[in-house]
């Protein structure tokens, strides 16, 4: 068997490994992404049996991918907890690669939970939606400042018919004319997309159970969301499982949050609930 540790950056990656069979320890710097993915492809050729080790990072998706597609098997592991096991002060790639191999030839290598494939596409669904509906208020706010500058303060009324009639009737200097004729074209995109992206929440919620709200759980949490002072960030009673993943802030406390309080909806609260794997008090 083949095991190998990665200290993994997003132009290369730093590769110590040991074959168990022979005891013979390599080290070798691999560009991205033809050069690493010859040398895992040659290992899959030949049959080889292999174990990777690496730190939790972003921009490696390809590279678990790959990982998946030739069958290895792959250890993510909790960077903070990997780097207090640093021995030495100096601290360099070979270093860092030498050290993940060792925390996993001598079993202390903290590997951590890593969620499916589906998961993350799930995951994606709700980031776009949210990033979706936070450029949607920026616009809306650059509006809502339109008619503040023109003596129009109407709030929500401005989103009706009336109000845009309104905003849209009011003479501008040429580029603020343009500004006011782009913004609301970019609002009229936006609000069938999130709709859209709501739907496809929704129908997710429906296939999974764990999805679903116990006895008393609507209500309670309900009527917490859009209580008086409600922001977009919610705190509740959230102990997670085993082997479940969840979102703290620096305190510890565990978090769940949702777009703002006027696009929130129960319906985000339960796949926040499902696809962040969290168990939310009501």
């Amino acid at each position: 068997m083949m095991i190998i540790g990665c200290d993994y950056h997003p132009s290369f990656q730093q590769i110590a490994f040991v074959d168990t069979e022979t005891g013979e320890l390599q080290e070798r710097r691999l560009q991205h992404r033809e050069e690493a993915e010859k040398f895992y492809r040659d290992l899959a050729a030949q049959g080889m049996k292999v174990r990777v080790g690496m730190e939790a990072s972003g921009h490696a998706r390809w590279f678990e991918r790959l990982l998946a597609e030739l069958q290895f098997e792959l250890w993510i592991g909790d960077a903070a907890e990997i780097s207090t096991k640093r021995v030495r002060k100096q601290k360099t790639d070979r270093q860092d690669a030498q050290l993940i191999l060792q925390l996993m030839l001598e079993d202390r290598f903290p590997q951590i939970w890593v969620p499916s494939w589906e998961n993350r596409d799930l995951r994606q669904l709700l980031w776009h939606r949210h990033r979706m509906v936070q450029a949607r208020t920026r616009i809306m706010n650059q509006l809502q400042a339109v008619a503040l500058n023109e003596g129009l303060r109407c709030k929500k009324r401005l989103w009706r018919e009336s109000g845009r009639e309104q905003l849209e009737s009011f003479r501008l200097a040429p580029w603020a004319s343009r500004r006011r004729c782009d913004l609301l074209e970019l609002l009229d995109r936006l609000t069938p997309t999130i709709a859209e992206l709501t739907q496809a929440i929704e129908q997710e919620v429906e296939k999974c159970p764990a999805a679903q709200p116990s006895s008393g759980f609507e209500s309670s949490l309900e009527k917490r969301l859009f209580s008086k002072g409600t922001r977009p960030l919610f705190r509740g009673s959230m102990k997670p499982k085993p082997g479940d993943i969840s979102i703290v802030d620096k305190t510890g406390t565990f978090l769940l949050w949702y777009d703002n309080v006027q696009t929130c909806t129960l319906t985000t609260v339960l796949i926040g609930r499902m696809l962040l794997d969290c168990k939310v008090g009501g």
